[in-house]
């Protein structure tokens, strides 16, 4: 199946996002998990998760497109204390909602709805799952103090990590 080019390369933008977002995610994980904050290890280890299997469907619909995915990374911003990383990864979240919106309107534009309504999936998992989650545990840290916050995020990780 032939789409525009245009579709083809904003589609490859967005991959590059969405793999930079995922190596972001697993390293602050490792982080976290390095410092004891089990609960918040397993959300950003789920977070690199989605972000895994939005950069999978991508790299799928380019291809189905008749496209090749481009598996660049964009840039990374790591934390190195637990507010500048939520903060690191919040202010990731609203980027790569502002370039979903753009997609969606390309998508629009060269009429491409199958892939639009992709990308409003990914939209709406970034705005109410990430970005909000996001959003409250900087909240927490305000209204609770940074030791609370960080005493109530202790323990062991759910997933494995791998220490060597």
């Amino acid at each position: 199946m032939k789409s525009s080019q245009k579709v083809i390369d904003y589609l490859n933008f967005l991959l590059a996002g969405e793999l930079g977002a995922r190596d972001q995610y697993f390293i602050h994980s490792q982080m976290y998990a390095e410092w004891e904050l089990g609960k918040l290890h397993d959300r950003i280890y789920h977070e690199m998760e989605d972000e895994t299997l939005h950069a999978r469907l991508i790299i799928n619909r380019v291809i189905m497109l008749g496209g090749i995915p481009n598996m660049q990374v964009s840039n990374l911003n790591i934390g190195n204390d637990v507010p500048s990383m939520l903060k690191s990864d919040l202010e990731l979240e609203y980027s790569v909602q502002e370039h979903l919106k753009e997609g969606i309107a390309l998508c629009e534009a060269e009429r491409d709805y199958v892939t639009r309504d992709m990308l409003v999936k990914q939209l709406e998992d970034t705005e109410q799952d990430h970005a909000h989650w996001l959003e409250k545990q900087l909240r927490l840290i305000d209204l609770m103090g940074l030791e609370n916050y960080l005493q109530s995020q202790t323990g062991e990780p759910t997933f494995a990590t791998v220490t060597h």
